[in-house]
């Protein structure tokens, strides 16, 4: 995750609660690894363009996961950064995505969200020594924990709320409308958005955080329906987005913020943007028998393992 710049830090951690109301919108935009607090703001706009209910529980998992953060005493730094809220933010969305909107999926947005917390300084512990972060895992293990485990109750489970698309079977045939809708979906999919006017506006609040990070997640989205394209990926899942926005999220990690902006580093974000997707399909099908979700996990998985071999790879250089 980006590096803190000690005066933004220092004037949040003066201004509380404000200071808390900020480091919670820095934790949306945090989700596609930006601190920019207008990032945060444009990118929680385009979650509530897409639903008061994915608005609301994207509000309500960043704001319980940051002031669990502040309550246990975690580094006001990485607070103030929104490091602490962006896995919060992405488990109420997931919750009520496929769990419904129920009264019970409320208390759980709230434990999920304490669970992050707790997850990202877990991970963070075991990480730290390989020179990786946690990224979106907390995130993935505890939506993914809880989704799972949701039909076994009855006061939580109330049916299926979204049919889960198949990414194995359809056509492959693709047109102008199809690209140019998967090219702003592969940003909203990371959200478990598929609109493509919310892609569109977080696209915007993606630019705002600089140009390099514009042009990352446009390249990746552009290279999530290549690889997906050349391997046959159905046309309707690729349109959704569904292949392409762990790609978008590996060539962010990798081409603006993790490395720095070498040729040699542009060319191995975009390879990993590449392979994710066909990771994405991989994972799927592992996941389908027994009902689990995708996620971000390519994402994590691909950044990790590329990250992991920078140390060895001279041509290769990390950010300071």
């Amino acid at each position: 995750m980006p590096v803190a710049e000690p005066d933004i830090v220092g004037r949040l951690q003066r201004r509380e609660p404000s200071g808390f109301l900020l480091a919670s919108v820095r934790g949306v935009g945090q989700v596609d690894l930006q601190p920019l607090l207008w990032t945060g703001v444009l990118i929680l706009a385009a979650l509530w363009s897409a639903g008061w209910r994915i608005g609301l529980f994207a509000t309500l998992g960043t704001l319980i996961s940051t002031a669990t953060a502040y309550a246990l005493g975690a580094d006001r730094s990485n607070i103030a950064l929104g490091l602490q809220g962006y896995c919060g933010c992405l488990t109420g969305i997931a919750l009520v995505t496929y769990l419904g909107h129920h009264p019970a999926t409320y208390v759980l947005a709230v434990v999920g969200a304490i669970v992050c917390t707790l997850l990202t300084a877990t991970l963070t512990t075991f990480l730290s020594p390989y020179g990786l972060t946690a990224l979106t895992a907390p995130f993935c293990l505890v939506s993914g924990v809880m989704v799972l485990g949701a039909p076994s109750f009855g006061r939580i489970w109330h049916g299926a709320p979204k049919a889960v698309s198949d990414p194995t079977s359809g056509d492959t045939g693709i047109s102008w409308s199809d690209l140019w809708h998967a090219f702003f979906t592969n940003v909203s999919q990371i959200f478990l958005v598929d609109e493509w006017y919310v892609g569109l506006i977080m696209l915007a609040g993606l630019a705002l955080a600089g140009v390099r990070v514009f042009l990352y997640a446009a390249a990746g989205s552009v290279m999530g329906i290549v690889a997906a394209w050349a391997l046959g990926a159905p046309t309707a899942q690729i349109a959704q987005g569904i292949y392409g926005y762990n790609a978008v999220l590996v060539a962010i990690a990798l081409g603006a913020v993790f490395l720095t902006g070498t040729v040699a580093n542009g060319v191995y974000a975009l390879f990993g943007a590449a392979a994710t997707t066909g990771l994405t399909a991989s994972l799927t099908s592992l996941f389908k028998p027994f009902g689990g979700h995708t996620f971000t996990w390519p994402f994590i998985l691909t950044t990790w393992a590329l990250m992991a071999a920078v140390p060895l790879l001279p041509r290769l250089r990390r950010s300071a």
